[in-house]
This record gives structure tokens, C-alpha cells and sequence, in this order.
């Protein structure tokens, strides 16, 4: 998923690029995810506000979504969740309990940011039925052939 080539547009301004991933041999170097850019065009993020002094950010409404969850919960199993998942990775200023409110307020004013603009407005990314990403098999190929 994160070796798969990737096309910008911009239906407003007619902006088009490319990313592929990069080769070392056959190995395929990922786009390292994480942080208020796109992983792929180091654009910001659209979805993204202050908080506790840091930046809070988030690629869709699904991602909103779980962090609220976790955020939320006052006691927080694994339950449902792999090992070493995003969650684990969160940084420490976000787990605390005494930031909770003022982060579960920063993820609302994602939400609305989310619930404010028009479908047609989101990238073909965001609607599955259009081809977007969440139509598509999650696969992680490390290698390409022959291996």
C-alpha cells in the first residue's frame, strides 16, 4: 500500500504529479508515514488543527474516527487493535489524560472541517465507489519479482 504509485490532481488549478517508490535492488523504499504532510507529495495536510501547543492531524474521517475512540476511552485495551498499531505510536502529549479534553475538542473541529465541505469537494481517494483507496486490496509488497 505504501509502494503503490500515486497521482495528484487538482481539478482547480490543473496540477498533476507523480510518485512511485524509490529502488534499492528490487527492494521497494516506502513513503514514511506520519506527521501533518502527505506522505507522498509533502503537501499539508487538509485535516489539521492546534493543539496542546502541538499540531493534531489526520488523513480522512476514518482516522478522526479512531483517535476519538482512543482519546475517549478512560480505560484503553487492545482489544481489536494489532500490536505496534498506530495507536502504540501516538505521541505522549496526546495519551495524557489531562490533554483529553482539549484533544477530543481539536478532533470535533476536524470533524466539522470534514462535515463542511461538499463530497465533489474530496479527492477520488475519499469516495471507494469512485476507485478511491478503500476499494482496493491492502497488500504490502516488499519485494518484486523474482522473489
Amino acid at each position: 500500500m505504501h509502494y503503490r504509485p500515486r497521482r495528484l490532481l487538482c481539478h482547480l488549478c490543473g496540477t498533476t504529479r507523480e510518485w512511485t517508490a524509490e529502488r534499492q535492488g528490487n527492494a521497494l523504499i516506502a513513503a514514511t508515514l506520519g506527521g501533518p504532510d502527505d506522505p507522498f507529495f509533502e503537501r499539508p495536510l487538509w485535516l489539521q488543527t492546534p493543539c496542546c501547543n502541538e499540531v493534531l492531524w489526520a488523513y480522512n474521517g476514518r482516522h478522526v474516527d479512531v483517535l476519538e475512540a482512543y482519546v475517549a476511552a478512560r480505560l484503553r485495551e487492545r482489544a481489536g487493535y494489532p500490536a505496534m498499531s498506530m495507536l502504540d505510536r501516538l505521541p505522549a502529549w496526546m495519551k495524557k489524560a489531562r490533554h483529553r479534553t482539549e484533544v477530543l475538542r481539536a478532533l470535533q473541529r476536524l470533524r466539522s472541517r470534514l462535515e463542511l465541505s461538499a463530497p465533489s469537494d474530496r479527492p477520488d481517494a475519499a469516495h471507494p465507489s469512485r476507485g478511491g483507496a478503500a476499494a482496493r486490496p491492502v497488500r504490502a509488497p516488499y519485494f518484486r519479482p523474482p522473489y
